[in-house]
């Protein structure tokens, strides 16, 4: 069954289609179906910008419509940069430039002391507008470099101490089985397959 991601990042619909390959699912880009609103991500929540993406495309089209918002939450920045991760050290910016920024503000904060976790919303807007949300998280430690080749976005800075490295250095399947957004999928697909349908 196909669904739209209202998301223009190919490494976040790649990775989707990782987690959902055993699933009856099928994640396309919107843009790959010619759709690529201009969304505002302006609410207050993971949640809510989930949602608010989600409404947008699927006024568009008349597909199942998923979009995740996602983000890290460091403990000693007070939560931050938590729904601003994407736009970081400003829109542009790279993801150096946010490793950057991150490792200068907490230069002074020991190990213990750098926690953090990642989470994930996922609001699903169904063909008839009705709509839900979920949201999870993945615990761990912000690194002091960056290291590994994997996924995408913070994964190089954010360690696994079970697991001795980061999720970037982590096998995709591994990192799915554990991460925000590999648990935010599979709930989506609990709720679609077992209640929806």
């Amino acid at each position: 069954m196909r669904i739209v991601i209202a998301t223009g990042n190919n490494d976040k619909v790649r990775e989707i289609n990782e987690i959902l390959k055993d699933t009856k699912f099928e994640a396309v880009s919107m843009k790959s179906i010619g759709i690529n609103p201009d969304i505002v991500e302006d609410a207050d929540s993971f949640r809510g910008n989930a949602l608010k993406k989600a409404m947008a495309v699927h006024e568009l089209c008349n597909d199942y419509v998923i979009a995740d918002d996602s983000g890290i939450c460091i403990d000693a920045l007070d939560g931050a940069p938590g729904i601003y991760s994407s736009r970081f050290c400003g829109e542009d910016s790279t993801y150096e430039e946010k490793f950057k920024k991150i490792f200068e503000l907490l230069k002074d904060v020991p190990e213990e002391k750098r926690t953090a976790h990642f989470t994930c919303a996922i609001a699903v807007v169904r063909p008839d507008g009705t709509n839900f949300t979920v949201e999870e998280y993945f615990e761990g430690v912000l690194h002091e470099e960056a290291k590994g080749e994997n996924g995408f976005g913070y994964d190089p800075i954010f360690y696994v101490p079970e697991y001795g490295m980061t999720s970037a250095e982590m096998d995709p399947e591994l990192k799915h089985s554990m991460s925000h957004r590999g648990k935010a999928l599979r709930a989506m697909v609990e709720k679609l397959t077992h209640k929806e349908l």
